[in-house]
């Protein structure tokens, strides 16, 4: 009783912490706005019309944005770890992201090797968003055709981990044969970016996000079944295919769409879910899943307010706050508690 008062009163304080995050988060920007400002443009009140639009179209969607990425990404790193029972698992290790990184890398660096062929396609604003989505497709639908064929469950993981190298390997040589200008706008997309995203696109991520949240509460039955191996859960009438391909689907839909809109996100899928642990000293997926979405919406929405250097036109890199940020806390937690939870 005493211990489920406790998950109460921390679902509790995450969720006013998740909206207290969430006001500051909209509150900071190269423009100074007050508080009262914010509130009306909100709710639907109009003090200002350039404060109401720097709100409703650039700060709003950039929260929710970051919202949906340190939730996605943090339970697509606690089914991964679980199915795959290795700490060290996130939501990258099947290659996803890889193949995001390899899209856009042939439609960014690709001119020097190709021509002219894809210069009129960097003139679209969707270009970046379709290259990652068509290559974390392709190497999800290859991991699909994988996993039906193979067994074990650690296979699939290093056959993952190939078709990461593979990838790596081909955006080297891309980078070998590119000009200055291609490989700057390479490597700005790997830092990562929560804004510049229109409602539109905000939208289109919202819905793919869903389905992938919807397929992972689907999952918890068949995740709280694998923490005590396949044998077990086999013995309790568990489909491990179906399981685990439900599982597979699930993380990369959420963690290839958050790629293609958000670049690829540093430490949140891997340090997300150990921090929700320790926190909550339980291994019970039902209390697992909500607990790690709401701390990781919070820890991106604090990571991307320090990005925003406060009174600045400036912004850093999302990825470098994550792991400067995470990395210590996540070390400092595993070293008090001397031990990872499974």
């Amino acid at each position: 009783m005493q211990t489920t008062h406790r998950y109460k009163f921390i679902f509790l304080a995450l969720i006013l912490l998740l909206l207290f995050c969430f006001f500051v988060n909209i509150s900071l920007g190269s423009v100074s706005i007050p508080n009262a400002a914010i509130f009306n443009s909100i709710f639907g009140s109009i003090d200002n019309n350039s404060w109401h639009h720097i709100i409703i179209n650039y700060r709003f969607p950039k929260a929710l944005t970051a919202v949906m990425v340190g939730s996605g990404l943090g339970i697509s790193g606690l089914m991964m770890q679980t199915l795959f029972r290795n700490p060290l698992a996130g939501p990258f290790v099947l290659g996803i992201t890889s193949g995001a990184s390899l899209g856009v890398a042939i439609v960014t660096m690709g001119t020097s090797l190709f021509g002219g062929l894809l210069l009129g396609l960097l003139a679209s604003k969707w270009t970046l968003v379709m290259a990652a989505t068509l290559g974390s497709f392709l190497v999800l639908l290859t991991v699909l055709i994988v996993s039906t064929k193979v067994r074990d469950a650690m296979a699939i993981l290093i056959i993952g981990l190939m078709f990461g190298s593979i990838s790596g390997a081909i955006v080297n040589v891309l980078s070998y044969f590119s000009s200055a200008e291609e490989l700057q706008q390479y490597f700005f997309w790997g830092f990562g970016s929560l804004g510049n995203l229109s409602w539109q696109e905000v939208l289109i991520l919202f819905v793919l996000y869903a389905i992938g949240i919807l397929l992972s509460l689907t999952a918890i039955k068949s995740l709280n079944s694998l923490l005590l191996g396949e044998n077990y859960a086999k013995s309790l009438g568990l489909n491990i295919k179906k399981s685990r391909l439900l599982i597979i689907i699930s993380t990369s839909l959420l963690a290839g769409t958050i790629t293609a809109f958000a670049g690829p996100i540093a430490f949140i899928g891997l340090a997300i879910p150990h921090i929700t642990r320790q926190v909550f000293n339980t291994s019970n997926h039902k209390i697992l899943l909500p607990a790690v979405f709401l701390f990781g919406a919070v820890i991106m929405l604090i990571c991307d307010s320090i990005a925003q250097l406060p009174s600045s036109d400036y912004t850093l890199p999302i990825n470098a706050i994550t792991s400067l940020i995470g990395a210590p806390v996540v070390i400092w937690l595993l070293v008090r508690k001397r031990k990872m939870m499974f």
